[in-house]
C-alpha cells in the first residue's frame, strides 16, 4: 500500500482538526469501512482507534465495525483484530455464487466467502453482516434464493441486500451502453426483492429497513443513527458528516484529500440546511425504517404548514395501500416498498 503511512498521518491529522464537530456528544458507534480497512495490519488500526479514543468521548460499550473483503480474513488476520476494540464484522461477499463474483470481479469465491463467516464466528465474533446484490444480468429466481438459503444456513445475525447499479462512468455502466450486458427485467428484479422479504421473515429476521434484515438484538446501530437523524463525523476521502445544521463532504480524490490536510485546508464541500432541506431529509431517511415518519414529529421540528402538506399528500398514497397509517406513524407499506423513491418524492417540500 504505497500510500498507507501518509494516509495514516492524515486521518489523525484531520480527527484533531475536527475534534470539536460533535461538540462534545460521546460517540455510540465507528465504522471504519467506505473502502478495504482489512488491508491495514491490526498495528495500523491500533493508530487510528489510540486517536479516536484520546480525541474523542467514547460511550462505554460502542459498536464498532470493521468492513472486510472475504479473502483478507485469514486466520491470522482474524484473530489479531481481537486485540482491538472491533466488535463486528461486515463482509462485502456480494454472492455466493462464482459465476456472480466473476462478473462482479470480486477478488474471493464462494469458498472464501464461507469459510470466512466460519473463521469469525470460531474467533468470536457473532456479530456478522453481510451483503448482497441481487438483479444481475441473467440471475435466475432459484439462483438468487440459493443466495438467500446460504446466508440463512451459515447464521449470519445481519444482512444488506442491494440491486445492482450501473453507476455512470464504471466500468461496468459502460458494459452496459456497449450492449455487453442486459439489465434484467423489472418484473424480475421485484420478484427478487419479494423472496428476500419473505425467506428472511420466514427465518426469524426483522426487516427494519428498505435493504436490510437482523436477527433480535442485531440491528445495525451505526446505520440506524443515519436514518434516525443523529449527527455523525465522517474522515477521510470521500467521507460524509452531518450536525443537523449542515452536511458535508470530503474530496474523493485521495491525493488531494492529504494535499488539502496537510496544508492545513481540507478540500471539502457543505450544505447548509433549511427547514426544508431537513424536513426532506426526514422524509427520505424515516419512510425507508420500520418507525417511518411521525406527524407529531414534523409538527414539532418543521411548522404545522408542512405537517398538513405532508398528510395532504400521503392521503392518496394511504388510499392506495402504498402508504400506512398507524396511531402517530406513516409507513410504507410491502407494495410501497417496491416503489419507494416515488412515495418519497411526492413527500418531498418542493
Amino acid at each position: 500500500m504505497k500510500h498507507k503511512e501518509p494516509f495514516l498521518l492524515a486521518l489523525s491529522r484531520e480527527m484533531n482538526i475536527r475534534k470539536d464537530y460533535l461538540e462534545g456528544e460521546p460517540l455510540e458507534t465507528i465504522y471504519l469501512g467506505g473502502g478495504t480497512p482489512s488491508q491495514l495490519s491490526a498495528g495500523d488500526l491500533k493508530r487510528i482507534f489510540d486517536e479516536i479514543y484520546g480525541l474523542f468521548p467514547v460511550v462505554k460499550e460502542p459498536e464498532v465495525t470493521l468492513e472486510a473483503n472475504p479473502d483478507d480474513m485469514i486466520p491470522a488476520y482474524v484473530e489479531s483484530l481481537r486485540t482491538l476494540p472491533v466488535n463486528r464484522i461486515s463482509m462485502g461477499v456480494q454472492s455466493f455464487n462464482d459465476a456472480d463474483l466473476r462478473f462482479l470481479q470480486r477478488r474471493h469465491d464462494s469458498r472464501q466467502a464461507v469459510k470466512a463467516v466460519w473463521l469469525c464466528k470460531e474467533k468470536g465474533y457473532d456479530n456478522i453482516s453481510i451483503d448482497l446484490i441481487y438483479g444481475l444480468p441473467g440471475q435466475t429466481s432459484a439462483a438468487w434464493e440459493k443466495n438467500i438459503e446460504e446466508a440463512i444456513r451459515l447464521d449470519i445475525p445481519h444482512l444488506s441486500a442491494y440491486h445492482l447499479i450501473y453507476e455512470e462512468g464504471t466500468k461496468l455502466y459502460q458494459m452496459k451502453e456497449a450492449g455487453m450486458v442486459q439489465t434484467i427485467d423489472e418484473d424480475v428484479s421485484l420478484a427478487q426483492f419479494s423472496t428476500l422479504i419473505e425467506r428472511l421473515t420466514k427465518a426469524g429476521y426483522l426487516h427494519y429497513e428498505i435493504s436490510n434484515f437482523a436477527r433480535s438484538g442485531y440491528l445495525s446501530q451505526h446505520n440506524s443513527s443515519y436514518w434516525t437523524g443523529k449527527k455523525y463525523l465522517g474522515v477521510g476521502p470521500s467521507a460524509h458528516s452531518y450536525n443537523v445544521e449542515s452536511r458535508q463532504w470530503n474530496v474523493s480524490s485521495l491525493s488531494r484529500y492529504m494535499e488539502g490536510i496537510e496544508a492545513n485546508a481540507p478540500e471539502t464541500g457543505i450544505e447548509l440546511l433549511n427547514i426544508h432541506n431537513r424536513y426532506n431529509d426526514y422524509i427520505v431517511t424515516g419512510l425507508r425504517t420500520i418507525w417511518g415518519i411521525s406527524p407529531s414529529f414534523i409538527l414539532t421540528n418543521f411548522g404545522k404548514k408542512m405537517q398538513e402538506y405532508c398528510l395532504v399528500q400521503a392521503e392518496p398514497l394511504i388510499k392506495r395501500g402504498l402508504l400506512l397509517r398507524t396511531a402517530d406513524k406513516l409507513l410504507l407499506s410491502r407494495e410501497g416498498m417496491f416503489i419507494s423513491d416515488g412515495i418519497m418524492s411526492d413527500l418531498l417540500w418542493v
